[in-house]
């Protein structure tokens, strides 16, 4: 099983989300584009959150200097983006691959964060609640849905809404994977924690 995990925005709790995605499956990891932070990139936090001897965390295709969109980050380090050299790593064992932003964040001239997500994926969205965020929520998944992409299920980052949830899920029949809640902090027993929480409803996908 391949799974892709985006977000309605930018810091709506995505790596978080994958660490744990990531220990209740003991799948192997990757983020194909990483932008800033590379002495404490998304793959280190991933590293340092997990427990389990199985997981194996890929190489970024790309490591970029600035935290900016990619298409920006890219080019302050002198460089563009090839689309083909974004190259899926091979293996058996179940892939969590964490996009960068949204599904519209630019990688170049043509393509976008969207355009990684190849036919065999399966995409959660993670969604965090603030205002504005039930429009991106549904503008989100509407873009998937136009591409006839396969959108296993959200996952609610935050404090309880339930005028918001309850909305979002009617309007787009899609599922609930599990809610991460506003926790003081993430270490390896609370992301083992929801892991726990979390498994019996991912293998089902």
């Amino acid at each position: 099983m391949k799974l892709f995990i985006t977000g309605i925005s930018t810091d709506v709790g995505k790596t978080i989300a994958s660490s744990i995605i990531v220990e209740a499956l003991e799948a192997d990891y990757w983020k194909p584009i990483q932008a800033g932070e590379l002495e404490n990139s998304d793959s280190h936090k991933i590293k340092k959150y997990i427990s389990n001897g199985k997981t194996i965390i890929h190489d970024n295709s790309y490591k970029l200097n600035t935290p900016a969109s990619p298409h920006l980050a890219a080019e302050l380090d002198g460089i563009t983006i090839d689309f083909n050299k974004i190259k899926e790593p091979k293996t058996k064992n179940h892939l969590v691959i964490e996009g960068a932003g949204g599904l519209f964040v630019p990688l170049n001239d043509t393509e976008c964060i969207i355009d990684v997500i190849q036919n065999d994926y399966k995409v959660i969205v993670v969604a965090r609640h603030y205002l504005g965020s039930i429009n991106h929520t549904l503008l989100t998944i509407e873009a998937l849905q136009n591409r006839k992409i396969n959108i296993a299920g959200i996952i609610f980052s935050g404090d309880e809404n339930i005028a918001t949830e309850s909305i979002i899920l009617k309007k787009t029949g899609l599922q609930t994977i599990g809610r991460i809640e506003e926790e003081p902090y993430f270490d390896q027993n609370v992301i083992r924690e929801y892991a726990d929480l979390f498994r019996e409803k991912l293998l089902e996908l």
